[in-house]
């Protein structure tokens, strides 16, 4: 689906002076972006999002390549290396090899996107289980945190968590759109939780119920661009720029100012990824 782009001057919520935001996942290297990388970066930078996490892990392995060259090219840009539980079927030796050969780049910062997708299925759940628990074998033997994608499969993610040791390096729980029990079982694995545009979306009273539980100090935003953008830019194409209207509504949400906001999910991202 081809989404249009935003205005090239977006109307934003103005970030206090001198706050900045970290966007803590997007997918940068796909096609949405093709041609367009130094306009959406230079209007990240004018909205006040001092850097973003671009997550290798959006489709092929050649996905991973693409992420890996746009943070070694752009200073406010890193990233992460991994297969999408949609792609767990394709995880095989070789594969595990070249993605722990991008691992171990500058400047990758996390293993992920993996975790289990139960929605969608698009691999069997056998296998989904098999590589997110070699993910995170492979994230602890680097030293690196965990970037879970998880939908309708909170009892086995957890379980394959506790199994393979996933606390020892830590991690997020990416776009998290559950309810404030998922919340509390993985915030007691000691991960962090993210929230996306969805958080501003009408019928999402039961995560905005969650957003307020989070302890301050385990709370990331993202955009996970180029989808899911937030009111009132849904139906457009996401992008970095749109994590300050997140930001925004969060604070709204946790009855907290815009400035706490930015700057607990800033620290707490630029600390989980040991960004500079």
């Amino acid at each position: 689906m081809t989404r249009a782009p935003i205005a090239p001057r977006p109307d934003l919520p103005p970030l206090p002076d001198r706050e900045t935001v970290i966007d803590s996942h997007c997918h940068l290297d796909m096609d949405d972006f093709a041609g367009d990388h130094l306009d959406v970066l230079a209007r990240a930078a004018a909205a006040g999002v001092s850097g973003m996490i671009t997550i290798g892990a959006g489709g092929p392995l050649e996905c991973n390549q693409h992420a890996v060259a746009l943070a070694a090219t752009h200073a406010p840009v890193h990233a992460t290396v991994g297969v999408h539980p949609h792609e767990a079927s394709v995880v095989t030796d070789a594969v595990m090899d070249s993605i722990e050969a991008l691992a171990r780049s500058p400047k990758v910062v996390a293993i992920g996107e993996t975790g289990l997708d139960y929605y969608y299925d698009n691999s069997p759940r056998p296998r989904q289980r098999e590589a997110f628990a070699r993910f995170i074998h492979l994230a602890r033997a680097l030293e690196l945190p965990i970037v879970v994608h998880l939908r309708n499969a909170d009892d086995d993610a957890e379980a394959v968590m506790r199994t393979e040791g996933a606390a020892t390096v830590g991690g997020v729980i990416h776009c998290f759109s559950g309810d404030c029990a998922s919340a509390r079982r993985f915030l007691d694995l000691g991960f962090h939780i993210s929230f996306s545009g969805i958080v501003t979306f009408k019928r999402a009273d039961a995560l905005r119920a969650a957003a307020r539980l989070v302890p301050a100090d385990r709370l990331l935003i993202e955009t996970d661009a180029p989808f899911l953008a937030p009111v009132p830019y849904r139906g457009r194409r996401n992008e970095p720029a749109l994590v300050v209207q997140t930001a925004a509504a969060l604070a709204a949400i946790r009855e907290e100012s815009l400035a706490e906001v930015a700057a607990c999910t800033r620290d707490n991202t630029r600390r989980l990824f040991r960004l500079p």
